[in-house]
């Protein structure tokens, strides 16, 4: 089987391409990977994705396409010569609630139109395999929990959070009309080594190591479902074995963490991990930010084989052990 990981050079793209090759704990065979990725620096530079990139180029099986989702001949090089049995790992996005408020077209070309381009292309030359990375933000601010993927899913409160209810729309109709087996992934909250820099507990650890005030929005209450990247790893392999299943058309999953913790938590467990109190400075709340996200895991656990085994105190102590090697280094 070959294996296109569209946002190849990015923090959950990047871990999976590795994985995919070294063909570890794997529940299927791989013969080639692919990888395409645009370097985009919305959210930090493109020296970041480079060097994320640089060890998956080093290996005989995978092959790199530079280029956009937007771009046709891109799309081509990346799907060239795939077939009916080959799966197509879709993770490349423009991420993040707050830069989506002040770049909501930018997102939806990105998001939507660029889901939709790759989406005919996998059409065109009879892929019928895909998996597609949603995000527990399309839920909204919901009363109802743990977010069960039956919700409607309505009232997503960012243009990114709409973009990726979008794209799962995009995905129900390509599943109907053409018998595409895909499987949407919505990720609560991912963190781990190599996550993003400007997400809450990269942000938060690097200005406690550094002596700086850490900045909390609201009162501290707010709630996430934080899921780390080794769990999330494994349900997207499971979700790949899933669209084996011709029957299969369009199926949701949350991948979430299965506990939640609030904010002011967070800071107290990032607190331990690094040995230092954190400067609390207060502000108020953030435009888009949504009180609580809690995943019902209960269908990935039953069709994917999903069970988070990474507790979020024992994710933090590896992230923070991993962060403080690359201060050393």
């Amino acid at each position: 089987m070959r294996v296109v990981v569209t946002g190849c050079a990015g923090f959950i793209g990047s871990q999976l391409t590795a994985r995919l090759l070294q063909r570890r704990d794997l529940p299927f065979a791989v013969s080639e990977v692919r990888g395409l990725d645009n370097f985009d620096e919305t959210l930090y530079p493109a020296q970041r994705h480079h060097q994320q990139l640089a060890p998956l180029l080093l290996q005989p099986d995978f092959h790199f396409v530079p280029g956009d989702l937007l771009d046709d001949s891109a799309l081509t090089a990346a799907l060239d010569g795939l077939g009916a049995d080959d799966v197509v790992v879709h993770l490349a996005a423009l991420a993040g609630v707050r830069p989506s408020l002040l770049q909501a077209d930018r997102y939806m070309r990105v998001n939507v139109e660029g889901t939709q381009r790759l989406l005919s292309a996998c059409q065109a030359r009879g892929v019928r395999r895909v998996v597609f990375a949603s995000s527990s933000s399309v839920y909204g601010s919901r009363s109802v929990v743990p977010f069960s993927e039956d919700d409607l899913a309505v009232t997503p409160a960012s243009p990114y959070a709409a973009s990726k209810r979008a794209g799962e729309l995009l995905c129900s109709t390509h599943a109907e009309l053409y018998g595409t087996r895909i499987a949407a992934l919505r990720f609560f909250t991912v963190y781990g080594p190599h996550q993003r820099p400007e997400m809450a507990i990269a942000k938060f650890a690097r200005l406690i190591q550094t002596g700086q005030r850490v900045p909390l929005f609201g009162d501290g209450q707010t709630a996430r479902d934080y899921t780390f990247i080794d769990d999330i790893l494994d349900g997207i392999l499971g979700a790949m074995a899933r669209t084996a299943d011709p029957q299969l058309g369009l199926r949701i999953y949350n991948l979430g963490g299965a506990h939640v913790t609030t904010l002011l938590q967070l800071v107290r467990y990032l607190e331990a991990a690094l040995h230092k109190q954190a400067d609390l400075d207060w502000q108020p709340n953030q435009p888009g930010d949504v009180p609580l996200t809690s995943a019902s895991v209960q269908r990935a656990t039953a069709e994917l084989g999903y069970a988070p085994k990474v507790g979020i105190e024992e994710g933090l102590r590896r992230y923070c052990a991993w962060l403080t090697q690359q201060a050393a280094d």
